[in-house]
């Protein structure tokens, strides 16, 4: 079966396009649990980048300037 590089990423974008738009969280939830939620998620990236090791030969993608 033969299938082009195209055809391949719509057919991966449109699945991964359907499979979030079922995840997406009932409206029903208080704005605290909201908030709560978010500050986890927070959390949670903090600590996974965190967790990363960058070499300090690494260059940031801004510079300061005064």
């Amino acid at each position: 079966m033969k299938i082009s590089r195209r055809k391949l990423a719509a057919a991966v974008l449109g699945s991964s396009a359907a499979a979030m738009a079922q995840t997406q969280p009932a409206a029903t939830t208080s704005p605290d649990a909201e908030l709560a939620a978010a500050r986890d998620r927070l959390r949670a990236n903090i600590a996974a980048m965190g967790s990363q090791n960058v070499p300090m030969a690494v260059e940031p993608a801004f510079q300061f300037k005064a």
